[in-house]
Order: structure tokens, then C-alpha cells, then sequence
């Protein structure tokens, strides 16, 4: 009794024809999630920011002047020994925030352009920069 076996698989050429595709897919895919992700991470950055120069504002209102450089960000999150206003039960932020790319924004008061300066140095943490790698400040 002989079986007729109809042995099916796939070829040598299909393979390779499914591998190129897949190749061409990702490197159109690859790029542009990359960027996305970069592009959400400096949107992050200048979020907390914002939400920092708001909390600034709200610790100048109650006592009259901004954390010092000596105090840092973490003035708005633990009361200072000279505070001499009403203190929030929770602080002007709940944490010390961090950039995009999980690194401490440098905060310097007073600042280069103004009162204060809050600066990210980007994607690659070093001061100036293009593209992902650009300091982003208030």
C-alpha cells in the first residue's frame, strides 16, 4: 500500500522574497518609530518644564522669592528651612521631576536669561547640541 504524500513547504526563493520584504518593512518602520519616540521624549521635557516654571510661580507667590540654586528643584518638593509662607500639604510638586531621557534638569537661579533657568541638555546629556541632542530651556 504506497501513500501518496503531498510534501509542501516552502522554496529557497519564497524564503528569501519574505525576509527582503521584511527587511524593506522595517527599514522604513525602524526610522520613523525612532523618531517618534524622540520626538515624544523632547515633547516630555518641555511638559515638565511648564509644569516646573508653574510651581516656581506658586513658590514665589507664597514667599516672596525662588528656591535658591543652593536648594535646587527639591525646594519645591520639601519645605526649606527659611520658607516664610503657607506651604502646600503636598509640596508645589510631589517629586523632583525628571527630562525626557530620565535625567535631573539643571536649575540655576538666578539665571543666565532671567530670574531662573531650567535646562535639559537632550539625548546625549552634554551642553549644546542638534537635533535630539539640542538643550531645551525655559
Amino acid at each position: 500500500m504506497a501513500k501518496s504524500r503531498n510534501k509542501r513547504g516552502f522554496t529557497l526563493m519564497e524564503l528569501m522574497a519574505v525576509v527582503i520584504i521584511i527587511g524593506i518593512l522595517a527599514a522604513i518602520v525602524v526610522p520613523n518609530y525612532v523618531r517618534h519616540v524622540e520626538t515624544a521624549k523632547i515633547n516630555t521635557t518641555k511638559a515638565q518644564i511648564k509644569d516646573i516654571e508653574t510651581a516656581l510661580g506658586l513658590f514665589k507667590m507664597d514667599s516672596g522669592r525662588y528656591p535658591t540654586a543652593a536648594e535646587g528643584l527639591m525646594g519645591l518638593v520639601q519645605k526649606p528651612g527659611d520658607f516664610s509662607g503657607s506651604w502646600p500639604k503636598d509640596g508645589y510638586l510631589p517629586k523632583v521631576p525628571k527630562d525626557g531621557w530620565s535625567r535631573d534638569f539643571v536649575y540655576l537661579c538666578p539665571g543666565a536669561k532671567g530670574s531662573y533657568d531650567i535646562i535639559s541638555y537632550g539625548a546625549d546629556g552634554k551642553e549644546g547640541g542638534e537635533d535630539e541632542n539640542a538643550d531645551i530651556a525655559n
